[in-house]
């Protein structure tokens, strides 16, 4: 009988681990340039149309002070002949509204309208959403977040790919513009758990059960969206976008995800504390608050990631720092082998999405941090974000705080 210990099933055990963690990443860093590709937009093409549908481009945004020129004068560049873009200052607590009014430079299209606090069982964000989609007249609503700045064609190929599968809903995953180090470090990881666990295939198959959609960029028909009383259908989550794709979608309307890394940027955090803060508040509400998928999903990054890492450091320490024989330098070279797959799999991804690649190295410090995350996404049932209480994933009225 082999018993934990023995030299020949310590082997089997090792060595059938190591052949797992072989497959998965090399099979994961030849799958990069696979990931999407049959539901990947590509930029328009010719000369952009004279005329066309009215767009309304709806932009909620609260103490986005740092990013909403930006976003709005990206708006104001788009191709689409005609088009409105509509600002809602959502109670901000520094000069966003300024801000917002003086990128609008007396553009007729831009309209910055002061937001109002949310009825009670309102989250912010949808309630200035509401908002914005009330003030506009088109007959396309196209939801952006104001930390994202689009592509000069983006509205253009919007509406190309949704006329061409007559969606009624389309979103797209674009990229991330990442300056800072723990921008380069964390993110990535972070967003690629997201992406990852997305099957594209089924949520662009019509008759499926698979809505996802990305809110920093949904674009909506107004018919479907009055359709579904719009983001009052879902007032009452911080997952308003995954909400919004599925509510729209049971009412037997097609919706579409795609990839499209030009499409556009996004700034989502500048700091660590950013990062943590930001994406605790709604990962593991993205998991369907299911404790065995948090804690499956942190065991998988500790297991299929983290722990070749630690194989390195305790072969290399065993062997040159205590002496030992053991384990052997075939075992050590093969750990390493597992994560310099990890870290061309981070480099792949980067070239791929048009990031820098120079950070592939700190693949295994993101996730580090995204085990974090998600440690504080399960335990904590209470999330600030912006000024604004969430409990157990839905907002609270500033009278109960």
């Amino acid at each position: 009988m082999w018993l934990w210990g023995q030299p020949v099933f310590d082997s089997i055990l090792m060595g059938g681990y190591l052949a797992l963690m072989t497959l998965m990443w090399g099979g994961l860093v030849l799958g990069v340039p696979r990931w999407g590709r049959s539901h990947r937009l590509g930029r328009p093409t010719g000369a952009a149309p004279d005329r066309g549908i009215r767009v309304t481009i709806c932009i909620p945004a609260r103490n986005e002070a740092d990013n909403i020129a930006s976003c709005i004068s990206a708006a104001r560049a788009q191709t689409w002949p005609n088009l409105e873009i509509v600002v809602v200052d959502d109670r901000s607590t520094d000069d966003t509204g300024a801000v917002a009014r003086a990128a609008a430079d007396t553009d007729p299209r831009v309209c910055v309208v002061a937001g109002t606090e949310p009825p009670e069982g309102w989250s912010g964000k949808a309630w200035a959403c509401t908002r914005a989609a009330g003030e506009g007249s088109g007959e396309l609503l196209v939801f952006v977040d104001a930390d994202v700045t689009l592509h000069p064609d983006a509205i253009r190929a919007t509406i190309a790919a949704m006329d061409a599968r007559a969606l009624d809903l389309f979103s797209a995953f674009g990229t991330w513009r990442l300056e800072s180090f723990w921008e380069q470090v964390a993110i990535p990881p972070v967003g690629w758990l997201i992406r990852g666990s997305i099957d594209l295939d089924a949520v662009n198959a019509p008759g499926k059960e698979a809505a996802f959609a990305n809110g920093q960029f949904i674009a909506v028909r107004r018919e479907a969206y009055t359709k579904i009383d719009g983001h009052g259908a879902v007032r009452g989550t911080i997952l308003d976008d995954v909400a919004l794709a599925t509510a729209i979608q049971r009412r037997g309307c097609r919706i579409g995800l795609v990839d499209a890394p030009w499409l556009f940027e996004v700034r989502l955090y500048r700091s660590l504390g950013a990062v943590v803060e930001g994406y605790a508040k709604n990962l593991y509400e993205g998991m369907d608050r299911r404790l065995s998928t948090g804690v499956g999903a942190i065991f998988f990054i500790l297991v299929g990631t983290l722990f070749p890492y630690v194989g390195v450091a305790a072969g290399v320490g065993a062997r040159l720092g205590l002496q030992w024989q053991v384990p052997g330098w075939g075992w050590v070279l093969w750990f390493v082998g597992i994560c310099a797959l990890q870290v061309v799999f981070r480099y792949r991804v980067d070239r791929r999405d048009g990031r820098d690649p120079r950070f592939c190295w700190t693949h295994a410090i993101g996730n580090l941090v995204l085990v974090w995350i998600l440690m504080r996404s399960i335990a904590g049932l209470e999330t600030q974000w912006k000024g604004r209480r969430f409990i157990d994933g839905r907002p609270v009225a500033s009278s109960e705080a």
